[in-house]
């Protein structure tokens, strides 16, 4: 790979990316509330659940929508676009996803990185929601597909292992040990959401949904999701 493009997935990848990701913690507050997540291993038991969650439904989307962007195709992204936001079970989840695609497609559009084909697709969406941002700038980009994926993986998993650091608490090198602990299993989900069938895909999580809803109301939280 190009030391410009590792660089441009280097930025798209980053936390500091200005889309909000450090305010959610996809159901993980709740886990820590209520005593599931309490230390190092049951932190990394909790992401690497999700992460499977993860590779059967959103990371074989934006696979689908990285294609689709490359294509062109419209009517593509369009249709996975709908589908992943129609499979956002609780208003949070939902919120979530909207918000930060959101704030990453007006940030492709105001960078100006995007050519007009791009930006007539994305603009076509009525809602825009993380991976279909996420994979118009991967495009826009030049980022080959399966790096766009790894990046996109690692993101999430960052993010939910800062959560840890922060909320646990752990230490800064329990946080680093866990996050390279979980690298094996991003190839693993990045391969399998490569390869999975449209009949296949599932975001099948109630436990994961029901933590979710109780987040809506629960007493003292940092984050939004």
């Amino acid at each position: 790979m190009q030391s410009s493009v590792l660089l441009r997935l280097l930025q798209l990848a980053s936390p500091s990316l200005p889309i909000g990701a450090y305010t959610y913690s996809q159901g993980l507050e709740s886990a820590i509330e209520k005593g599931i997540v309490y230390n190092e291993n049951t932190a990394k038991i909790w992401i690497a659940e999700s992460l499977s969650i993860i590779a059967d439904f959103e990371a074989p989307i934006l696979w689908r929508l990285l294609k689709a962007f490359t294509e062109r195709d419209a009517k593509a992204v369009s249709y996975w676009t709908e589908y992943f936001i129609a499979a956002r079970d609780t208003s949070e989840f939902r919120a979530e996803t909207i918000q930060m695609g959101y704030s990453l497609g007006k940030l492709i559009m105001d960078l100006k990185i995007a050519d007009e084909s791009l930006q007539a697709i994305l603009r076509n969406q009525s809602e825009v929601p993380l991976p279909t941002a996420f994979a118009c700038a991967a495009e826009a980009f030049a980022i080959p597909h399966e790096v766009a994926l790894l990046g996109m993986l690692f993101s999430i998993v960052e993010n939910q292992v800062l959560v840890c650091v922060k909320s646990v608490p752990l230490g800064q090198v329990s946080g680093q040990s866990l996050l390279l602990s979980l690298h094996s299993i991003i190839e693993t989900v990045s391969l399998r959401a490569q390869q999975l069938k449209d009949d296949d895909l599932s975001n099948w999580a109630p436990g994961l949904s029901l933590l979710s809803i109780l987040h809506e109301t629960q007493y003292s939280r940092i984050y939004r999701s």
